[in-house]
């Protein structure tokens, strides 16, 4: 069963260090490694860290872009906004979801590499608290490796079934989480 712990932000800010954890994460880190879902040529996706509500995923470019949409062509928008697609009906399809947010939150004061918060909001969560409860925290839900694991298991196992041959997909691939 998952707990709450406090967030320490200055923390998690010394141990980026300046850097990107995004970059970090891609280039193979072992310090910066997270629960992998999936990823391609153009985007990779993870669980978050510090997730506020189970499966809390992180998707992300492999380069470096800053602006949401001011870095990308339209072409390169579209190729990751469907793996935000695909990744977001795996969770919808492995967590009970109420309603699906995808928001692209980050700092230049922070991290500035772009990325899209995918947060399957639990049923039953008090309307009062929907929107702003996943956005001011100073906690975050701590999985043991054990739930961790199980959960990328049913959600890696939604994207394979989404990107069988059939469903339209060309090229995609997931990895193991490490």
């Amino acid at each position: 069963m998952p707990m709450w712990r406090p967030i320490n932000h200055d923390e998690v800010r010394r141990s980026l260090g300046g850097g990107c954890f995004i970059c970090r994460l891609v280039s193979g880190d072992p310090n910066f490694a997270h629960a992998i879902l999936y990823q391609d040529e153009v985007a990779i996706a993870f669980l978050s860290k510090y997730p506020t509500v189970p499966a809390y995923t992180l998707v992300a470019p492999r380069v470096h872009r800053e602006q949401v949409t001011g870095d990308f062509s339209e072409d390169e928008y579209v190729s990751i906004q469907r793996v935000i697609y695909r990744v977001g009906e795996a969770l919808r399809c492995s967590v009970p979801t109420e309603r699906l947010y995808i928001l692209s939150l980050g700092s230049q004061q922070g991290n500035r590499h772009v990325h899209w918060h995918l947060v399957p909001l639990p049923p039953g969560l008090p309307f009062e608290q929907q929107q702003y409860a996943l956005l001011d925290r100073n906690e975050y839900l701590s999985f043991s490796d054990r739930e961790t694991e199980e959960l990328t298991g049913r959600i890696k196992q939604e994207l394979r079934l989404s990107l069988q041959p059939d469903s339209g997909s060309a090229g995609a691939n997931t990895t193991d989480a490490r």
